[in-house]
């Protein structure tokens, strides 16, 4: 497997779209080691685009891997355990890196691309945060195969459009027809008469497209599609769209310390139809025994918000924790995900959550807490 030097990442990063986010007036933040837009005319008026028409966003921070190689998708088996023998070409699977305890390093999607004279051909997305650890996880995975890596995130920006409207936006600005690719989806072709990799997958719980292009194009297509009417939108309506979708936050809902079992991800452990995986016997040995606690979606019983870390109670003993939480913009009520004992996160059970010292009701509800009307299926 071909090698490069791993540079820590301690100075402070600018994504090539950062003079549109100055130019927007967007204001600024520290995230994964970035300096990010969190907010552009406001979360709630964001958050709104996005259910109603069309938002996006600049994630070019994300990591940005490709692989080619003969026999890649057998060498990859093992690093997830998802069975990614089932993709076909212009297919993808979210999936999860886990250590040998079971525990998720990172959540990633990979996007099989086909293959070539006999190399299969492939692109994964990972967190900014766990960028360089996952980079240097994988090289010493796959070192002893003959697979092609290259680490494109610094080379390329990644722009999510998301909502309901996202492809009749950016339709305009694409060769190919996007009609036909379903949810999880996706192709290479070109973007204002350049080449561009699209898949319809996004972080929002609504239909929309991930576009990875060159910096030049990036930045004209930022354009175009601000003055087509798509509003740009930053990382705090990206948390409240993912949290109302009960999408995983890693860092925070997920991390090493959790399983997929544990986190609802057990749909992406598929035991059954691959061979061993790393972590594979810790989730055999966690699922014979049983689940002891589970991520749940709770609903707080007023006002109050539950934010990360507050204690979630149960009859006045601390039984769990809060990972994520806010005020749902299209729901207008306080929602949260906590891990809590498994015979406390049956649908309708009571609990409390210590917000200043003080506990306030809350009901364990079914994920997600908002479900798209107009979200494509990938099944």
């Amino acid at each position: 497997m071909a090698t490069e030097e791993l540079h820590p990442e301690t100075a402070i990063a600018r994504t090539p779209l950062y003079q549109l986010a100055l130019e927007q007036k967007a204001r600024l933040t520290a995230f994964a080691g970035w300096e990010m837009a969190v907010q552009y005319i406001g979360i709630a008026q964001e958050h709104q685009a996005v259910r109603t028409s069309a938002g996006m966003f600049d994630i070019s921070h994300m990591g940005k891997f490709t692989f080619k190689g003969k026999q890649l998708i057998s060498h990859l088996q093992p690093l997830v355990p998802s069975d990614l023998s089932r993709l076909k070409p212009g297919e993808s699977q979210y999936s999860v890196l886990l250590n040998p305890q079971g525990g998720i390093l990172d959540d990633i999607i990979f996007y099989y691309q086909g293959e070539d004279n006999g190399e299969q051909r492939g692109v994964m997305i990972v967190n900014a945060a766990t960028r360089s650890r996952d980079k240097a996880w994988m090289f010493a995975q796959l070192e002893s195969y003959p697979v092609d890596f290259e680490d494109l995130s610094l080379a390329k920006v990644l722009i999510a459009v998301q909502g309901p409207k996202a492809i009749a936006f950016l339709q305009q600005f694409v060769k190919d027809d996007l009609t036909p690719i379903k949810a999880f989806g996706h192709l290479d072709t070109t973007i204002l008469e350049q080449p561009a990799f699209i898949a319809r997958t996004g972080y929002t719980g609504e239909d929309g497209f991930e576009v990875m292009v060159d910096p030049e194009v990036g930045v004209e297509l930022w354009r175009n599609l601000v003055a087509a009417g798509v509003v740009p939108c930053g990382l705090g309506a990206r948390d409240t769209l993912r949290l109302e979708a009960a999408m995983a936050l890693y860092g925070q809902d997920i991390d090493e310390s959790t399983t997929p079992l544990e986190a609802g991800l057990g749909w992406v452990v598929h035991l059954d139809s691959k061979g061993d995986f790393i972590g594979r016997e810790a989730l055999e040995q966690q699922k014979a025994n049983g689940v002891e606690r589970r991520l749940v979606g709770l609903q707080m019983q007023g006002r109050y918000i539950a934010r990360h870390g507050y204690p979630v109670l149960h009859n006045g003993e601390a039984v769990g924790v809060i990972t994520s939480g806010t005020l749902a913009p299209t729901l207008g009520q306080p929602i949260a995900l906590a891990y809590v004992p498994t015979n406390l996160a049956q649908i309708g059970q009571q609990l409390e959550v210590e917000v200043r010292g003080k506990s306030y009701p809350a009901v364990v509800v079914k994920k997600p807490f908002y479900r798209s009307p107009t979200r494509l299926s990938s099944k």
